[in-house]
């Protein structure tokens, strides 16, 4: 059902026991603020969905100019969804967020979480008349953490104890909420590990062929912005029998350009042999799949550095980095791309230059409870909730397969 109906009837509402089936004795909300926010829910809701106690709505609050991409992933999900305005007027028992925006608005104890890899960077320092400010840290700030002199969220939910300090030092009066819960995305990656020769075979790599995994960011400063020929490049310069590409685009290049027109302009790159994968699945597979990463700041460069994939590091400006967070880290440790001269001599040194205890020390840097995010995730849902938990252990699945689109036709 989507947002764009009238008032939706569910257990949520006034009538909620005259069409119950399972006796549900909570309602929780999830709210999609973007196309990553609402994949990032799609980790993180099954921990309370599978429980025939509890019924989860969706909604998307109009807080984002990304907005778009949110309802594209809910209807995809078959997800029960709300319009903003119902939500905002309805009782929930937790709502839960991959983002900020609105969320005062709601009625229910919130558990916020970010929607990549943790709070490494400081927010976008926008182009105006008036002097320069001091930044906070993205999704840790006092602007998005507070409203009307009260805290928003009941739970706010870090992938690393260090991101206290950061918390600590932007809005201190959050502290108390802070839950060190780890990274369930990166959890779900390393569940995935196993998989790797299939994930290979799906991409068609070979046997004695190296992947090359390209992941850009949104926006003027990512690797596409910067370098706009960077896969047609990629295709003319590792053409044979040695490589495979396979890119990686942010959700947000794909909700504000539109499918169609990404696919058009990357046509050429496509016919020449650069897989490209769509938005909603198959980057995680790619990056246990891969053997080198051309990146920049995102967060898909992060997580695959954290697995061990050597980077060659694009766009990429230090002063947005948190200090001491992976991605300053990774800042310090990987070269960087050199746009004027050719690539596969670069994608060598990398190869040779990256060792094992870089990865460690940038997984060490991400997250602080690997293999234990969804656990501890349940176990805040739940103390919310006022539920006594599920005694089954909570399931961390591997991911999907990678499944590439096709190159449009001439």
């Amino acid at each position: 059902m989507s947002v764009e109906q009238g008032i939706v009837t569910g257990p949520f509402t006034l009538d909620g026991p005259k069409g119950d089936t399972r006796s549900v004795q909570r309602t929780v909300l999830a709210v999609a603020h973007h196309f990553a926010g609402a994949a990032r829910l799609m980790d993180i809701m099954p921990l309370v969905e599978r429980d025939p106690r509890v019924q989860v709505v969706y909604t998307v609050p109009p807080s984002s100019i990304f907005s778009r991409g949110a309802h594209d992933v809910l209807r995809a999900h078959d997800a029960l969804t709300l319009p903003w305005a119902q939500a905002t007027q309805t009782r929930f028992d937790l709502a839960v967020a991959a983002g900020q925006g609105m969320l005062e608005r709601l009625h229910a104890p919130i558990m916020q979480f970010p929607h990549g890899a943790g709070f490494p960077s400081y927010v976008s320092r926008w182009h105006g008349h008036g002097p320069a400010a001091p930044r906070a840290v993205s999704g840790l700030g006092p602007r998005g953490l507070s409203d009307h002199g009260r805290i928003v969220p009941s739970a706010i939910m870090l992938a690393h104890a260090a991101e206290r300090r950061s918390l600590a030092a932007a809005c201190p009066q959050a502290l108390p909420t802070a839950v060190v819960a780890g990274d369930l995305c990166f959890d779900r990656l390393l569940a995935s590990r196993a998989r790797r020769a299939a994930y290979r075979d799906a991409l068609g790599v070979r046997p004695g062929q190296r992947l090359v995994v390209i992941s850009s960011w949104w926006g003027t400063g990512s690797l596409l912005g910067r370098h706009a020929d960077v896969l047609a490049r990629v295709a003319d310069e590792l053409r044979g029998g040695d490589h495979r590409v396979v890119a990686i685009l942010h959700p947000n290049v794909w909700t504000w350009h539109g499918r169609r027109q990404i696919r058009q302009w990357l046509a050429e790159p496509l016919r020449a042999g650069v897989m490209l994968l769509p938005p909603e699945e198959g980057w995680r597979a790619a990056l246990i799949a891969g053997d080198v990463l051309i990146g920049d700041r995102g967060s898909v460069t992060a997580y695959g550095a954290a697995l061990g994939l050597p980077v060659l590091l694009g766009p990429f400006d230090a002063g947005d980095t948190v200090p001491g967070s992976h991605a300053a880290r990774l800042g310090e440790i990987a070269p960087r791309l050199r746009a004027d001269e050719p690539l596969k001599p670069q994608l060598d040194a990398a190869v040779r230059r990256w060792a094992d205890v870089d990865a460690a020390e940038l997984r060490a840097r991400l997250t602080s409870a690997p293999g234990r995010s969804a656990r501890l995730i349940r176990q805040a849902m739940y103390r919310l909730l006022g539920l006594p938990e599920p005694a089954a252990e909570p399931r961390v699945d591997p991911v999907p397969p990678p499944c590439p689109i096709a190159p449009v036709a001439r």
